[in-house]
This record gives structure tokens, sequence and C-alpha cells, in this order.
């Protein structure tokens, strides 16, 4: 049996789900703390006596922007011996779709496996050659179901399953809050890499709220899992109202404000317009040849709460239309409480369906796999609004709702 005092630590086990009563607490100071900050405050003794693995990335940080693989493999309490990198790698740096491979780490000499685009039983190989007896989990997840890396949390808590191996994960904020999930839930059949399990488009939950989740209601067998809740961290608050540090979870999410229109704005990559990448902005700006005034004219007419458009034109430096100039809108967020940035993303479709007659979907439908269903493609073809849009998903998101309930941690 654990010692008791990692109850303080332990808000999940596979027979166990406990809420701790310290996890909506701020300490003295009020500051935020991160499950990384509480687990080195109690000298790493949820992983006395074990080989510990990590899978991180750039994000995993400390408040003074230490990386905690650097952290954890100076430090004697803690006997680190593996690292997993997701996409993009470890340390950051491979583009979109890309990963680091197979490697010794540079500064730590620690090997780095690859987990990226590795599932099930492969993936469960990986953490059994790495020699490892827990594998811990600590990035900064941005709050959307089609961004990566709550789904390399899933991967990797299936597959330590497989192999045997306990799961640690340690909680970070939702940049753009816990208050609410938003958005379609994915149909299992359009199940895929940038959505596994039917959650909604903007979740509105922690990567410890998820992992509580999918170890309770998606995994055909739960993993022994423990998570280490955050204090001070409050569902209504944004990310920038903690003094932390950012760090861009991958290349094109250089900011908070990326984060807070992304679950909307990604869907464009479902169509021919750009999404903004290869520009200062991505997912702020979108666009494409032949786009003008009147997009964001027509986006502004619809009053949308929290947000206006402005007219806006760029070159992308890489991605769809390289090197061209574009016409379209930037997004300006005026109040970020009012604003819903998956029905802002819907509308944006919408519009820019009615006056470009250039729009097109990606061939492969793309837009099916982000959105999780048929429903949003075939609406804005038939020339339904947005209001009549996400009507259709509000019976499914409200089921979610309930569900999600079951797993918060914090108020």
């Amino acid at each position: 049996m654990r010692p008791s005092r990692r109850s303080l630590l332990t808000a999940a086990t596979a027979a166990t789900v406990t809420a701790l009563p310290t996890a909506t607490t701020a300490d003295a100071h009020g500051t935020l703390k991160t499950g990384f900050d509480r687990l080195s405050a109690d000298g790493y003794a949820l992983l006395g006596g074990q080989r510990v693995g990590i899978v991180t990335n750039p994000t995993g940080i400390t408040q003074d922007v230490r990386h905690i693989v650097d952290v954890m493999h100076a430090d004697p309490r803690v006997r680190l011996t593996a690292v997993f990198g997701p996409e993009h790698g470890f340390r950051g740096t491979a583009q979109a779709g890309g990963s680091e491979g197979r490697h010794d780490d540079p500064a730590t000499g620690l090997p780095v496996y690859d987990t990226y685009l590795k599932s099930g039983q492969p993936l469960a190989d990986v953490f059994t050659a790495s020699g490892v007896d827990t594998v811990v989990f600590d990035i900064q997840d941005v709050g959307a179901r089609f961004y990566t890396y709550i789904w390399t949390l899933y991967d990797c808590m299936e597959a330590a399953r497989l192999a045997g191996k306990r799961f640690v994960v340690l909680d970070r904020p939702n940049p753009v809050t816990g208050r609410a999930a938003q958005g379609p839930v994915l149909h299992r059949e359009f199940a895929s890499f940038v959505g596994r399990q039917p959650i909604a488009q903007a979740h509105g939950m922690t990567v410890a709220e998820l992992a509580k989740l999918f170890n309770a209601r998606f995994l055909g067998r739960p993993v022994a899992l423990d998570v280490v809740p955050m204090t001070g961290w409050h569902r209504d608050r944004f990310f920038d109202a903690y003094g932390l540090p950012w760090v861009p979870p991958s290349p094109n999410m250089p900011t908070p404000d990326t984060a807070l229109v992304y679950s909307g704005t990604c869907l464009f990559e479902g169509t021919n317009l750009s999404e903004g990448r290869g520009t200062t902005r991505p997912f702020e700006l979108l666009g494409a040849e032949g786009v003008d005034a009147r997009w964001a004219a027509a986006a502004d007419g619809l009053a949308l709460p929290g947000v206006r458009f402005r007219e806006a034109y760029f070159a992308p430096t890489f991605s769809k239309f390289q090197g061209r100039t574009v016409g379209g809108v930037q997004i300006h967020v005026h109040d970020r409480v009012a604003y819903d940035p998956v029905r802002t993303g819907v509308a944006l479709l919408v519009t820019a369906k009615k006056v470009w007659s250039g729009f097109a979907w990606r061939p492969d439908h793309w837009i099916d796999t982000l959105t999780g269903s048929t429903t949003v493609r075939t609406m804005v073809d038939a020339g339904a609004g947005p209001d009549e849009i996400a009507g259709a998903w509000q019976d499914e998101l409200a089921a979610f709702r309930r569900m999600r309930k079951e797993f918060l941690l914090y108020r």
C-alpha cells in the first residue's frame, strides 16, 4: 500500500477516483502551482524507487523556465532514465507532422524515444524497451480536441497498461479556461489521431481531468493512474491571470491568443483557404487569393459576441499560398468571456463560402475529421446559418457536459 502522504498528490488510481480538497486552493501567496511544482516540492515521493520515463516537450518547464527534464536529471531524489517525445519532438525542433526520432539528448545524455504516430502494442514495446517502471506525462495543452498532445496522452496511457507500467499525469492549466465544453462531439467513425474518442471540440478540461475521463470511460481496461493536480487554478481564469511563462506548445501556437481562437479557426485546415500558417499570427489570420473586404464585412455583420473582424492581406512564408499575397480577415477578440471560438469558426466558414466563389473543402474531407462528423460540412453546403449549425450539436454536447462533470478537479 502506498504511504498515506501520497494522497495529497494522488487524484486517481486504477481502482479509485478521489477529489483533492486542496486542488482548488491557492497557497498563502495566491500563486498557481503546477503538478510538477507539487511533485518536486514533495521530493518526488510519488516516484520513489521507480525508474522513471517522461513524455514531455518544450512546455515542460518550471516557473523559472528551466526544463523539468534538466531539473529531474540533476536531482538525486528521482531516477529519470528515459524521455519520450511527441509530435514536434522533445526539444521542439520539428514542424507539424514531424518528430525528432530516436536519439540521445545532448544536454543530459538520456535516451529519447519517439512516440509520434505510435499507439497500442508498438508503443507499449517502446515503453518496455526503455526499461522504465513509471511513465510520467507533462505537456501544456491548448484545449482543443484536434490538438494531438491529448491523444498522445491517451495512446501512452493505453500503451502503459499493455506494458504493465504505472502512469502519472502532472497537470497544467487549460489556457483558454475550463468554463464549459463547446462545439460538436466526435462521432466514433471519424476517430483519428486528431480525435480518438467522443469529446467536444473545445473540451474545457485539463490534461489530468482528461486522463481521469479516458481511464474511466474510454480505455478498454484502466491503467494504474495517478494524477498530480495544480493548486491555485480556477476554471474561469485565462492563462495570463497567473503570470506563468508561455512556451509555444508547437511552432504554430506562438501565444495564448492563438490558443484562444484555435478550436474554431483550425477548421480552415479543412478548406482551400490559408489558416495563417507561415505568418506571425497563425489561426488569427485567414485568407486566400481572390478574397476581398466583403468577407470581413459579412463576418462583422453577424455581430458575433466578443469578436470583430478586420480586412487583412498577408503573404505566408510557408504552407498554403507560400510567398503569395492573399486577402482575408484578422480576428480581433475584445471580450474573451463572451467569445465562442467554435461558433465563430463555423460562422467564418459560412460567410467565406457566401462571399468567395472559389471556396472549396479539401478533397479528402479533412473538415469531417476535424469536426468529428459530416454535419458541419453538409450544413454549410446546404446554406445553413451558424446558429442552425450550432443547434445541430447541442444534444450531443449536453451529454458530453454531463459526463465531463464527474472528472473535474477544480472549481
